[in-house]
């Protein structure tokens, strides 16, 4: 790569960290080649972790994203030293871990949920911990009931306080037999970071088995855990008295990945993403060839492309793994607007995920949202008032319109919808893009997007 394409990439990674806004001449395919990184649903646990370990740890892969400069900024105030070894790597040192002011948590946790996952790690090493009032993307409730009632169990005790919660474990935190009323993956992750170090064993039933907790698993095993994970969703801990630190090469970003692709349909273009891997993909994969994508699957990434001809309507129902991804919905929706008939997506996973589909339809899609589950079976939000299914209608000829980013992935998909609509449009907001997405202003100039920025 010559030293000036570099350099506009890099200067792409900064503008999209601190953009504002972005006007978007649509109807041009998107086509070229991108790279993806670690996963952020990984990478940001990944260093989590590293503060159950001894000595430090080594993460490769790791995206120049804002959770991930979140959590380094809440490592750092906890006495960790994070050195950047190369523009991926991460050195990760607890040695000197402290505890931290309720103020400088605050600080820098902004709207990020992941200060709950650092409450086991930090319970072992210092016997206490604090984390702010959580934000996140307005998806759904989202609770951290579950978080709570798990450190309850591990012998924590949870004292909420005027704008946060703190919490103690006097007597250590012990093994314990927990279930998930729902295959909950922030839950699952707080169980295996606080387990891995609890006196005697945990058994987690109805346990989340995504690839990025997989990976995680395999984390904590290099750090000198004992994790079972049987195929009935229940993991077995044995808890050890010391982890020491990893080095451990991230789990590909397959959300992003799913976005990418979802552009090269919607768009009519052809993207190759290198880093993307089948396996991790498969439901995905069958589902874009249902709707009419075309893929070609290389050791080192997967081609997405539009090959021609009409998009088919498909029925779509989100699940926890190996179902499909509730991630994967939204920059699909505006694909299957342009598909020749009537597609349904039922979600099953977020109660509210289809705010997004607003702007949609001001741009000329024709998506209703209803409260019943259609398109599949009955599920957890049916008779309670939820909007969780929606009817998209098509082929629909998207036009420009002003946007807002309401949340990371319905922000992507209003970043779809412009770059595939004819005329001008203006996204503004499209900084909570940046939680999740590296360097998305420099892959879409490789991609020969036509748009201008506003600070």
């Amino acid at each position: 790569m010559n030293t000036l394409l570099q350099d506009a990439q890099d200067s792409g990674a900064r503008v999209g960290l601190t953009a504002n806004a972005i006007t978007i001449n649509g109807g041009i395919p998107l086509r070229g080649r991108i790279q993806v990184k670690g996963a952020k649903n990984l990478v940001t646990k990944a260093m989590v972790a590293a503060l159950l370990g001894d000595s430090p740890s080594e993460l490769r892969s790791v995206p120049d994203i804002s959770d991930v400069q979140v959590v380094r900024s809440l490592l750092e105030v906890h006495g960790v030293k994070v050195d950047n070894i190369d523009a991926e790597t991460l050195r990760l040192d607890p040695v000197n871990i402290e505890s931290a002011h309720f103020a400088e948590i605050d600080a820098h946790a902004g709207s990020s949920r992941i200060p709950i996952l650092f409450c086991g790690p930090l319970l072992h090493r210092l016997g206490e911990a604090f984390i702010p009032d959580l934000g996140g993307c307005r998806i759904g409730d989202r609770p951290i009931d579950y978080h709570l009632e798990v450190l309850r169990k591990f012998g924590a005790i949870v004292d909420k306080q005027a704008g946060g919660i703190a919490m103690t474990a006097p007597a250590g935190l012990r093994g314990a037999k927990i279930e998930l009323p729902y295959p909950s993956v922030g839950a699952t992750e707080q169980v295996l970071l606080t387990a891995t170090m609890a006196e005697g064993i945990t058994e987690l039933k109805g346990a989340a088995i995504e690839p990025e907790i997989m990976d995680l698993v395999n984390i904590l095993q290099k750090m000198g855990a004992i994790i079972t994970v049987d195929t009935d969703r229940v993991i077995r801990i044995e808890g050890v008295e010391s982890l020491h630190g990893y080095s451990h090469t991230a789990l590909f970003d397959r959300n992003e990945a799913a976005s990418w692709a979802a552009a090269a349909l919607a768009t009519g273009g052809d993207i190759f993403v290198g880093g993307a891997h089948q396996p991790e993909m498969l439901t995905f994969l069958n589902v874009y060839r249902k709707i009419g994508g075309a893929f070609d699957i290389a050791d080192d990434g997967i081609r997405f492309y539009h090959p021609g001809g009409k998009l088919k309507p498909v029925v779509i129902e989100t699940d926890v793994h190996p179902g499909f991804m509730t991630d994967w919905q939204q920059p699909l929706v505006v694909a299957l607007a342009k598909a020749d008939g009537v597609s349904i997506v039922h979600e099953t996973v977020y109660e509210n995920r289809f705010g997004f589909t607003e702007a949609l339809n001001e741009m000329g899609a024709n998506i209703q949202i209803h409260k019943e589950c259609l398109g599949g079976h009955p599920c957890r939000f049916g008779q309670r008032n939820f909007y969780h299914s929606a009817v998209i209608s098509g082929p629909t000829e998207l036009h420009g319109a002003d946007i807002v980013v309401p949340d990371l992935r319905g922000g992507f998909s209003h970043l779809i919808a412009a770059l595939s609509a004819q005329g001008t449009s203006r996204v503004s907001n499209v900084g909570i893009i940046s939680r999740g997405y590296e360097n998305f202003i420099g892959k879409l100039q490789q991609l020969g997007a036509d748009f201008v920025l506003e600070g």
